[in-house]
């Protein structure tokens, strides 16, 4: 494998990036509707957030399942696939007749959304060789923060302007645009699959039973449990400690994904100075820091900053997690960075659930301070390993 990858290849990573700004979107853009839906069915405002629950756990579960379809026939076919699929679930709920048609079809969408990031990170993986990586990567990421950042400004924006359902249709024209482009070279790739093929369970098993691969989904399993449970009830901090509203809560949590943005604008200088350890161990310090001081700013001006400069820390840490990711089973590539993907959305969840007790019991402030120290010793303990795990440069 080349350094760099090909013409065709980098024309398909572009279209990747878009699938997943699209992709990014969509994981927020129902935020701002729901005080909209719960007013147009006549609903409680916890019965249409079903409609953003119902997203989520469509794309969660479907993370395991495309990761061997990709690599059975082929990454880019599989996220074509997963493109039209939304495209087609996007105009299901702009012609949604009730809240629970709106939820199953954000389901739908979610569950075809759910094959863009991970196995365009594998075919990141396929197709750029490992030193030149975690510059990619961290350039790719940028697209989906992106994503994240506007989807629910377009969101609100479009259902101010015209109205809810056109929203819906909006991401139904983006999904369908995107995955037109990705034919061409969907029909040209194969899958990279050596050897038998084997059951997705099978396939799942083998993975856990590497050392190191349970050393990489430990981490981002912890990873997720600690930053993203905590970051849950960030807002909730804001309100309750500095009496913000909802608009000015929404911009300083948005800083998150200004940091992140920053960090993909750095990656080109950081990763040949800092290295893999470094970053993993300065994200780590630095995220403490962050936490520490959004637990102990004395007003929430004084913690804009600390929330830019999370997102910053965070892709140190986590862009190291991937990129190792993508080498942890270069033959079944599109497996392992699902089953990656996974153990994070599920980190994530078991974290929201915990610390959404440990709040009630202990308050924001301790709480806070803890996941910012468990991630700094987090990131110690993977750094560590990193120091004895070699680079895995045959794949350059």
């Amino acid at each position: 494998m080349s350094s760099a990858p090909d013409v065709h290849a980098a024309r398909s990573i572009r279209l990747l990036a878009l699938a997943a700004f699209v992709s990014g979107a969509n994981l927020r853009i129902a935020d701002p509707l729901v005080p909209v839906l719960a007013g147009h069915f006549s609903a409680s405002v916890s019965a249409a957030g079903a409609v953003v629950s119902g997203f989520t756990l469509g794309y969660a579960l479907f993370q395991i399942v495309h990761g061997p379809l990709g690599d059975r026939i082929g990454k880019l076919r599989a996220v074509t696939i997963g493109m039209f699929i939304a495209a087609a679930a996007s105009l299901a709920c702009a012609a949604a007749s009730g809240l629970v048609h709106l939820s199953v079809a954000r389901f739908l969408t979610g569950m075809g959304a759910a094959a863009v990031i991970p196995l365009s990170l594998a075919f990141i993986g396929d197709n750029v060789g490992y030193e030149r990586r975690q510059l990619v990567l961290g350039r790719f990421m940028a697209s989906t923060l992106s994503g994240q950042m506007l989807g629910p400004l377009i969101a609100g924006a479009l259902s101010e302007l015209l109205s809810w359902r056109m929203v819906f249709v909006s991401m139904a024209a983006l999904f369908a645009v995107v995955g037109l482009l990705l034919v061409p070279g969907a029909r040209a790739t194969q899958a990279i699959v050596s050897g038998p093929r084997t059951h997705p369970l099978r396939q799942y098993l083998q993975l856990a039973r590497d050392p190191w691969v349970r050393v990489v989904v430990f981490t981002v399993a912890i990873e997720g449990f600690l930053f993203y449970g905590t970051f849950a009830y960030l807002g909730a901090y804001l309100e309750a400690r500095f009496g913000l509203n909802y608009f000015l809560i929404g911009l300083v949590i948005a800083g998150f994904s200004v940091g992140g943005i920053g960090y993909s604008a750095s990656v080109k200088w950081l990763v040949p100075r800092l290295r893999e350890r470094g970053l993993t161990l300065g994200g780590g310090v630095a995220l403490f820091a962050c936490f520490a001081g959004i637990a102990l700013a004395p007003g929430w001006i004084a913690a804009v900053p600390f929330f830019v400069a999370s997102g910053f820390a965070f892709y140190m840490l986590h862009n190291t997690l991937q990129t190792r990711a993508t080498e942890m089973a270069p033959k079944t590539r599109g497996a392992a960075v699902s089953f990656f993907a996974f153990c994070l959305f599920a980190g994530q969840a078991a974290g929201a659930a915990a610390f959404g007790q440990a709040l009630a019991a202990l308050g924001f402030v301790p709480v806070i301070l803890g996941s910012g120290l468990g991630l700094l010793v987090l990131a110690w303990w993977f750094g560590a390993r990193l120091a004895r795990h070699r680079a895995p440069m045959q794949a350059v």
